[in-house]
């Protein structure tokens, strides 16, 4: 069984407080229950979950931890999920995605992001952002080219990974340096210094644009693709404070929102050009657990309870054991 190493600083401490420590005020007028279960469980008694993805082949889940780096995978019917990949580095797993060739994409919250061949469960490649300064690499979105594009949260840029860039990345010996391909700073309202900003990001499957989060600003933007111009997409019936995680379908954007004492899925219709997001529903459950993400798969979605206010980095106390992976229908 996986126990993950537990470590605390200052630094992350106050960092997770800005993610996902919010008041009930920020919750709906009119907080909705949803249908929220248990889809399975997740070994470890400090594994605290961050990001999640499914294998569009397969159907099997994957999840990482956010203390310890490890992967974790779970396929249907399965109540308590194994462990896939232990760390071999990372010291916190974030954003995951799996890719059509069957890639596993994992970023690491301090380096950057690594691909994994699923089947034969070995590493591919390790890209690695500059460390120039304190980064929080977070979020990962693969576009129907096979394109990836990684949110970084502290300087509001997203990097890239091109299918070719995988390809030269194969054979070379040791990580790959990558390089900011959007920066968003200077569309985005003005912050306090050290705010987290992007986070969740998702792409349109037209591969015209992408979508990505402002955690602290509750915005949303579109970022045209190939051009990188960027908008703000006009939101309607609702805003996306304190957003996280997102899954985009057939026109319909999942939002988690990590709130304290008010934990919420909000879903969105959006416009057909992806300028404007017009909230339907919104649901507020303690049983979420403080959600950072999900991925709606076998006619719902599978949403990640970090439980990060109970002894992980944002709250003192104990977490509810076992960890687990919440399905839900909205």
């Amino acid at each position: 069984m996986y126990r993950a190493t537990w470590r605390r600083s200052a630094v992350v401490a106050a960092v997770a407080a800005s993610l996902f420590i919010g008041s009930a005020a920020q919750a709906a007028a009119t907080p909705e229950h949803g249908r929220v279960s248990t889809a399975f469980e997740i070994p470890g008694d400090r594994v605290y979950p961050e990001g999640i993805a499914a294998d569009p082949h397969t159907g099997d889940i994957y999840v990482g931890a956010y203390e310890g780096g490890a992967i974790f995978k779970v396929t249907r019917g399965q109540r308590v999920a194994k462990e896939f990949l232990p760390s071999d580095g990372r010291a916190h797993a974030l954003g995951l995605e799996v890719d059509r060739a069957r890639r596993l994409w994992v970023a690491d919250r301090n380096t950057g992001v690594a691909v994994y061949d699923i089947p034969r469960q070995r590493l591919i490649a390790r890209f690695v952002v500059p460390r120039d300064a304190d980064r929080l690499i977070n979020d990962v979105a693969i576009a129907p080219d096979g394109t990836a594009y990684i949110t970084e949260s502290r300087r509001a840029e997203v990097y890239r990974v091109t299918p070719r860039q995988l390809e030269e990345a194969r054979d070379h010996d040791g990580p790959v340096p990558i390089t900011p391909a959007f920066d968003l700073s200077g569309h985005l309202d003005p912050r306090e210094p050290g705010a987290i900003t992007l986070n969740g990001i998702v792409a349109a499957p037209t591969g015209r644009y992408l979508l990505t989060v402002d955690m602290t600003g509750g915005d949303l933007y579109r970022i045209e693709l190939p051009s990188g111009r960027v908008s703000r997409v006009a939101l309607r019936g609702g805003d996306l404070n304190r957003s996280d995680g997102m899954e985009l379908r057939n026109g319909t954007l999942w939002v988690a929102h990590p709130i304290l004492d008010a934990n919420a899925i909000s879903r969105w219709s959006i416009g057909k050009d992806g300028r404007t997001a017009q909230m339907t529903r919104r649901i507020t459950d303690q049983a979420l657990q403080l959600p950072t993400t999900m991925v709606r798969t076998h006619g719902g979605l599978y949403v990640v309870r970090s439980q990060f206010d109970k002894g992980g980095p944002s709250g003192e106390g104990t977490p509810q054991l076992p960890f687990s992976i919440a399905f839900v229908r909205i």
